[in-house]
């Protein structure tokens, strides 16, 4: 999984929110790697380990690579501005 700087990240997902390119949830996420439409997937410190193998599965197929982030769930909702906590988020293409 690809490591970056906090700050970059943070203003990439900043930047996905804006432009309204930002997909939440993991079911959301899995259909559009099955698919083939995201760019990149993030998904939090604490997303369930279940979850996390899925996601390295499908994206190692569709070639997207994978953010682990530096923050928990309930911190990725406040960032997003949901009143709920978010364990994946994905970039449309």
């Amino acid at each position: 999984m690809a490591k970056k700087k906090t700050s970059d990240v943070l203003a990439e997902i900043k930047k996905l929110i804006e432009n309204k390119k930002a997909i939440v949830g993991t079911k959301r996420t899995i259909k559009n790697l099955k698919l083939g439409k995201l760019s990149r997937v993030y998904i939090t410190v604490n997303c369930p380990e279940n979850v996390k193998k899925d996601l390295e599965y499908y994206s190692k197929l569709a070639k997207v690579p994978v953010v682990e982030l530096n923050y928990p769930n309930d911190e990725l909702g406040i960032l997003c501005k949901k009143s709920y906590s978010i364990s994946v988020l994905s970039q449309a293409k």
